[in-house]
Order: C-alpha cells, then sequence, then structure tokens
C-alpha cells in the first residue's frame, strides 16, 4: 500500500516514517512536507519518497502527482498548542485546520489505482479539543475550540465524498519519548499537562496505532487516547 505521512520532519512524524520504513504491508511511503524528509539511520530508504509542498492550499501538480494514488494519509500538521500563544491567530487556524481540510479534498480528487477501497485520512487533533462550546477549557479554549471544529470538517469532508474517503480522528494526550526527553524535562513536561488535566502516551504506541488504522482500516470515527494506547500495544506486539 501507498501511505503519505504529512508532516514528516515533525516529532510523530519522524517515529511514523521510522515504523512505516520497517511494515512488510506498506510499499511506498511519502513523506510531505517543507523541506527533505531525514531518514532514521536504522531503516532503509527504499520504499521512501520525499515531496516538498510550498502551499499547502494550492498544491502544485508536482506535488499531486506525487500524492496520486495513495491508499491511505496520516495527517500531523498543526500548530502546537503552546506556538498558538506566538503566532497570529489567523496564522495558527490556516496551519491547524485550513492545510488538513484541503489535504482531505485534494486527496479525493486525485487517481488511485485501488478505487475499490476508500483512501484512508487520518487527523492528527488532541485529546483537549473539546467538540461541545459549553466544555471549553480555561487554558488555550480557543484553541480547543478550533481543533474540535478542525475534527468535526473533516470527518464532515468524508462524509460528502461518497465513500471515496473515510477519516478518523486521532486525539492523543501528552506525546513522550522516554528515550529522547531528558528526566528534568519529561518532570517538567508531566507537571505541566497534569494542571491541564491531559492524559500521556508513548510515541512509539501511539505511531503504531495510527499505521494500524491506515494499513489495516478504521476501527472508530474517534480515538481517544486510551483507545490509541490499547490499539498501539497490540501493535506494537505484533511486530
Amino acid at each position: 500500500m501507498k501511505l503519505v505521512i504529512a508532516g514528516s520532519s515533525g516529532f510523530v512524524g519522524t517515529e511514523l516514517i521510522r515504523q512505516a520504513l520497517a511494515h512488510p504491508e506498506i510499499t511506498s511511503v511519502v513523506a510531505l512536507g517543507r523541506r527533505e524528509t531525514q531518514v532514521p539511520s536504522d531503516v532503509s530508504r527504499a520504499k521512501l519518497k520525499s515531496v516538498i509542498c510550498n502551499d499547502f492550499e494550492n498544491y502544485p501538480q508536482s506535488v499531486k502527482d506525487g500524492l496520486a494514488g495513495a491508499d491511505a494519509c496520516i495527517w500531523t500538521i498543526a500548530v502546537k498548542p503552546l506556538q498558538s500563544i506566538s503566532l497570529p491567530w489567523e496564522q495558527t487556524c490556516k496551519v491547524s485546520r485550513d492545510y488538513a481540510v484541503t489535504a482531505i479534498k485534494t486527496l479525493a480528487q486525485l487517481p488511485r489505482s485501488n478505487s475499490v477501497k476508500p483512501l484512508r485520512f487520518i487527523y492528527m487533533s488532541g485529546s483537549n479539543a473539546v467538540r461541545d462550546a459549553a466544555q471549553k477549557p480555561f487554558i488555550l479554549g480557543n484553541y480547543s475550540l478550533m481543533r474540535a471544529k478542525t475534527e468535526a470538517l473533516i470527518l464532515d469532508q468524508a462524509k460528502q465524498s461518497k465513500g471515496i474517503v473515510e477519516a478518523s480522528i486521532a486525539k492523543p494526550g501528552l506525546i513522550y519519548a522516554p528515550d529522547r526527553t531528558s528526566m528534568l524535562m519529561g518532570l517538567v513536561q508531566g507537571v505541566g499537562y497534569a494542571m491541564i488535566g491531559l492524559p500521556k502516551i508513548d510515541i512509539v504506541e501511539l505511531s503504531a496505532a495510527l499505521l494500524s488504522q491506515a494499513v489495516n482500516g478504521i476501527d472508530q470515527e474517534t480515538l481517544s487516547n486510551q483507545d490509541l494506547i490499547t490499539m498501539g500495544k497490540k501493535a506494537v506486539e505484533a511486530l
């Protein structure tokens, strides 16, 4: 199968690339980002194609050609919660919402070699994105509602595609990598996120869960942090 990983040079994207390149059922990995994707040293890059896109609102034909024929897409591009504080709100919405909506619309229109099965679009949101405005968090509330609105837009686009695309929303909490985070930084992050009530998930298990949805099919429309942990553990054990 051909898999697109959007945001391939990011924190989660890098782990997704590592696992996808080692996955026996994935025959082609398209790394979509603003710069060349670096491949982890412990895997072969034979299946990888790096597609550089400088305009995520209007895909040039060269990018569309690279994405054509995809069976699934895992979308990780977004402004991080704390980054949103220092960016103009319009920029935060454009990167976190508009880019994803444009992507699912574009992928739905591209030719595919396997048109019998729908293209699987997995949008990575966050556990603190609440769809009920009455539950708006005190901290980063507008950001939370915007991400939840994006979830709804993605699911709606899939429904409007009339079976061409199916979508799933992944809602992880604090994503951590024990082997890449110092003890002090891990403690600071843990305390900070505990204050706003976020659960946590290991990046290896999260990535394995996302890849499981992409390869094996979408089990649930919305995956909570605990759903992702359960699914990720099973996927890791099966490797």
